[in-house]
């Protein structure tokens, strides 16, 4: 279990809505018909900030990110920024000259992968994207890019993962990340009845040890939940610290994946995390301007908010396994910033001595 910010906190970019496909499980419910997408000179300042508060990675998704006119131009200012780049594709568009775009620009190509082909088409809404996303591999594997395979995790297939493992493998690929369905956007209607419970997220952590283990040395397999003795062991990994920076501490430090969306704002760990907890808009104010007054504003009302979901979760009768993203979402969704701070003004009260 990584975490908060891990090694290399992420900084995650949504530059457009636009895609190919309507993927049932999208969270930004993009498609063909959305033109919503960011300016990339706007992008380009937001970039060499985040650079400048701490964070190593710019992770690129959307929509399908090569649709995006000016990924090139993203891709470059993210190195000369300091920044890894990876983006994250349905694969289905990586002709060549997308593959010169990437060449130059971008360390890690990160496919997405939902199972066996019927599986993969079904989550896909197209009966062609399998077969097209294949197609393009070879041109991949081809260009030197390194590549991957983002698999999600639903109620009914984690006996697929043997055979995504084995495909990832024979591709090429040096990554197989395992990600379960999250109760956001297009999922939230269309696959209301697919969500993994503990069970399913328990054996997918089995399987995916075995996996991990099968493919020593040649697959990275990494897996996008915690563990209840993971989380009494490194409780700081899942947010549960002190409200204040410490030494040569950054933001990115404490609060990562950060998640610039297609509208500018600026929101903690995953897109369209509950609003009020949002930095603000990049379209208003620079990103270090967002941090500064998010941590003094926010910060240690999230803090206490993810020390109730970690409280809560390694209860002796709760689920041994978690999606604790999803849990720390519901909390949010639940109980705003003054909501939070209310109840801590009042606990402190509370624990006053009579005088």
């Amino acid at each position: 279990m990584q975490g908060p910010a891990g090694q290399y906190p992420t900084l995650q970019v949504h530059p457009g809505r636009r895609c190919n496909l309507q993927c049932l499980h999208c969270y930004s419910d993009s498609g063909p018909a959305v033109s919503e997408q960011l300016e990339i000179e706007l992008l380009q300042a937001a970039v060499a900030d985040a650079a400048s508060i701490g964070y190593r990675v710019m992770s690129v998704s959307g929509g399908e990110p090569l649709l995006y006119p000016a990924l090139g131009q993203l891709l470059r200012a993210a190195h000369a920024a300091g920044l890894v780049t990876t983006v994250t594709t349905n694969g289905m568009l990586l002709d060549q000259r997308q593959l010169d775009v990437l060449q130059a620009d971008c360390d890690l190509v990160a496919i997405s992968l939902d199972g066996i082909p019927e599986s993969h088409n079904f989550m896909r809404n197209s009966s062609r994207s399998f077969d097209e996303m294949c197609a393009r591999l070879p041109a991949l594997r081809a260009s030197g890019i390194p590549f991957g395979f983002i698999f999600t995790l639903t109620f009914h297939n984690v006996h697929e993962l043997d055979w995504v493992a084995q495909f990832a493998f024979e591709q090429g690929a040096s990554l197989l990340q395992l990600h379960p369905l999250e109760p956001i956007g297009r999922a939230t209607c269309r696959l209301g009845d697919s969500y993994p419970d503990g069970e399913e997220n328990a054996a997918a952590l089995c399987e995916a040890g075995r996996i991990r283990e099968l493919y020593e040395g040649d697959l990275d397999v990494q897996i996008d939940l915690a563990t209840v003795p993971a989380m009494l062991e490194h409780p700081t990994r899942v947010f549960v610290r002190e409200a204040t920076l410490c030494g040569a501490q950054t933001v990115a430090d404490v609060i990562a994946p950060l998640v610039i969306e297609t509208s500018g704002l600026v929101s903690p760990m995953q897109y369209g995390f509950p609003r009020a907890w949002a930095w603000g808009n990049i379209k208003d104010r620079s990103l270090p301007d967002l941090a500064a007054d998010w941590i003094t504003r926010d910060y240690a009302a999230f803090l206490t908010l993810c020390r109730l979901v970690y409280e809560q979760a390694v209860r002796k009768d709760n689920e041994p396994v978690l999606n604790w993203y999803e849990q720390v979402y519901a909390a949010a969704s639940q109980f705003a910033p003054a909501q939070v701070r209310e109840q801590l003004m009042h606990t402190c009260s509370s624990d006053s001595p009579a005088r």
